[in-house]
């Protein structure tokens, strides 16, 4: 059975994921397409099981079933009308509709989403006699539309809930970064599982955690269940396959990872969510500022964060802030957390490569260190910008003018 998948991930990932998908598959040419917000897949059902429990990077693993031109809502009933959904799913299921649009001519999304419910359900009670139920908060089956100005494309979900929900971090703190965007970072910066990796913010441990589990051939699904196993052409002596390839695959970490904290509850959560991944023997964390600690190991080695923006800057770190006992005078927070940080690479993290995922497009300026490269994420809605420094002893960026912003 050959299926037309589509992938949906975080702007500025799709090239990352594209070669995650060639890396998993096999896939090629035009067979593999990469497109705005996610990757085209003609791939079989066996290979959309693989990326569910492999990829790190997508947000779900969608199947087109329906691609048809649209002008009113009508149509939108006719097009899903027309879909085999009985091949997918029983009227004993629940399903939901979700509907994206850009640029689509209809007033009502919700509207449009009604529709399409009314389709599915009354296509079921004409071939079975029976209409499956709505459940909007759990239900079996996730259907999708997206509309475009002129076309509409209909899928059917194989995921369940989304991919980043990997069955691990039970334990968060505030603004917690997405396992699939922690994903991207440690993909976008090259990074090789044979070289040592610290984040100094490590929060709940999400970036340090991914790197762990990739260090240790850990698939991200294997804790975590999924819609397809609810779906009619589910095969499971084919899951069980590939679950215990993925088992089998396991091996010990290649290289040291290691995370800290200045919050020692952080580093609580840190523990405990590394114990859930699997990875708790592969990953040293430890408590400690980010502008006090000195490399775990010694150099060449990575250093990829994620660190604090605005008010939450001085969960960071705050070493120097207070001298003889009073407080120093009123300084933006901001600015004098990133130019110690980077007072401290420079002096302390000679031959090291850094990575910051910020959405201060001018960071670089206020670091006073000159980026070898940025690479464009989005942080969900925020547009961010990941920084690559390579810290040389002493290395500054010169004057704050050279530098000159590029997208």
């Amino acid at each position: 059975m050959t299926l037309q998948l589509f992938l949906p991930c975080a702007a500025g990932v799709e090239d990352l994921l594209a070669d995650e998908v060639h890396r998993l598959t096999g896939l090629a040419g035009d067979d593999l397409l990469v497109g705005r917000g996610g990757v085209q897949a003609r791939a079989g059902w066996r290979d959309a099981l693989r990326l569910n429990l492999h990829s790190r990077l997508a947000q779900r693993v969608l199947v087109q079933l329906s691609h048809t031109p649209y002008r009113a809502e009508a149509d939108l009933y006719d097009a899903a009308a027309a879909v085999g959904w009985e091949a997918w799913f029983t009227p004993r299921q629940s399903f939901k509709v979700e509907v994206t649009a850009q640029r689509s001519p209809l007033r009502s999304l919700n509207f449009a989403a009604l529709k399409i419910k009314d389709a599915v359900a009354d296509r079921f009670r004409a071939k079975a006699g029976a209409r499956p139920d709505v459940d909007t908060q759990r239900p079996d089956v996730r259907l999708f539309a997206h509309l475009s100005a002129t076309d509409c494309t209909l899928y059917i979900d194989t995921s369940g809930e989304p991919l980043f929900k990997r069955g691990w971090r039970e334990d968060k703190g505030e603004a917690p970064l997405k396992e699939t965007l922690a994903a991207a970072m440690v993909a976008a910066s090259g990074w090789q599982a044979d070289v040592p990796l610290y984040d100094p913010c490590c929060g709940s441990g999400t970036i340090a955690i991914e790197a762990a589990q990739l260090a240790c051939g850990i698939a991200p699904g294997s804790l975590r269940r999924f819609a397809f196993e609810r779906q009619l052409p589910f095969q499971p002596p084919v899951w069980k396959q590939l679950k215990e390839e993925a088992q089998a695959a396991q091996h010990p970490a290649t290289a040291p990872v290691f995370g800290s904290d200045v919050a020692f509850r952080m580093v609580d959560f840190a523990r405990r969510n590394a114990e859930r991944a699997g990875v708790a023997a592969a990953l040293e964390l430890r408590g400690g500022d980010a502008l006090q600690r000195l490399p775990p190991c010694a150099a060449p080695g990575l250093l990829l964060l994620n660190p604090p923006y605005g008010e939450r800057i001085e969960t960071a770190g705050v070493a120097g802030r207070v001298q003889r006992g009073r407080e120093r005078p009123q300084v933006d927070p901001a600015q004098d957390f990133f130019a110690a940080l980077a007072a401290h690479w420079k002096r302390h993290y000679a031959g090291w490569t850094a990575w910051v995922l910020t959405p201060d497009l001018k960071l670089p300026s206020r670091m006073r260190l000159k980026e070898s490269r940025r690479v464009p994420l989005w942080n969900g809605p925020i547009e961010c910008r990941l920084f690559r420094f390579d810290m040389v002893a002493g290395s500054t960026r010169g004057a704050e003018g050279d530098a000159t912003p590029r997208a």
